[in-house]
């Protein structure tokens, strides 16, 4: 009666999970393991799919001078947008930390940009950015500072799409003050009672409590910034001079401007490997520099 009775709940267990189930088989597992099969066949859609073997890879690696200089874009920006955004929100996240009047209002507006639509976000700051009325040459302009073409110059056009993220950093800004307010009052106390000055009690109290917060941001801000898309396709469709042609935008020229899905399909395959051997060194190096409190109590 009894195994009767736990088999029942089993079968009605799966029955419950059945369309999470079939979804992530049909709408994730199985366009991920297309994708592989496509990677090593030439396809345009409109024809059958037509078997090459490694020929994309080798194209990829060898022909393609188009792959190093997206590479060498994207991995300037993840490389530079992440701590800069981190930096950015941790001092928000200090400040947003004290008690002050106003302080949901506050919060409230940091957070806010993190919520709009990535296309309104490119508008917006397509306006900003306009080298000749734009808000940012504007202000400049009574300092007597002649603004930059911003996007319009290749050598301002990369660091035009860094400044913009750090405009939507809400989400890190509320991961860190979490982390913040996390920190138990008595480590702070024992701290002044050993004199520990401001940025004493930062550096040997709060930066270690935080650092698992930290390698979270860090980890998730990494993958999504080497995926980054929306703001190079709207503002400046990989120019000027393919100062901003970065990996998943020259990944979709291929498969929905050319109709080379079995190329790009092999391109979105090496992008995978590339943020999962990075996942992996900032996993392996995290033993190093992230502090759980719970290890130190063992």
């Amino acid at each position: 009666m009894k195994k009767s009775r736990v088999n029942e709940e089993v079968i009605s267990g799966i029955l419950f999970a059945m369309p999470a189930i079939l979804g992530l088989l049909i709408f994730t597992i199985g366009p991920i393991f297309t994708s592989l099969y496509i990677s090593f066949t030439q396809y345009d859609i409109l024809s059958s799919p037509k078997w090459v073997g490694i020929g994309n890879y080798r194209e990829i690696f060898f022909e393609d001078s188009y792959f190093g200089k997206t590479l060498y874009n994207t991995a300037y920006y993840a490389f530079l947008s992440v701590p800069l955004q981190m930096i950015v929100a941790l001092i928000l996240a200090l400040l947003l930390n004290q008690k002050i009047r106003g302080l949901a209002f506050y919060r409230t507006v940091y957070y806010l940009p993190s919520l709009i639509s990535g296309v309104a976000v490119a508008m917006l700051w397509l306006w900003i950015l306009e080298p000749y009325y734009g808000l940012l040459n504007t202000f400049l302009r009574y300092f007597g500072i002649n603004g930059p073409l911003w996007l319009g110059d290749s050598k301002w056009a990369k660091f035009s799409l860094i400044l913009m993220t750090l405009w939507g950093g809400g989400s890190k800004m509320i991961i860190f003050l979490a982390g913040l307010q996390g920190i138990p009052q008595q480590l702070y106390e024992a701290a002044e009672l050993d004199g520990a000055n401001s940025w004493s009690k930062f550096w040997n109290v709060t930066w270690p409590m935080i650092t698992p917060v930290t390698f979270y941001n860090f980890v998730v801000g990494l993958i999504g910034s080497w995926q980054v898309f929306t703001s190079a396709y709207i503002m400046t469709q990989g120019g000027p001079r393919d100062s901003t042609l970065f990996y998943v935008l020259y990944l979709y020229k291929n498969a929905f401007e050319y109709f080379k899905m079995g190329y790009a399909s092999a391109l979105a395959w090496i992008l995978f490997l590339i943020v999962l051997m990075l996942t992996l060194l900032i996993f392996k190096s995290s033993p190093a520099w992230v502090f759980y409190m719970g290890e130190m109590k063992r």
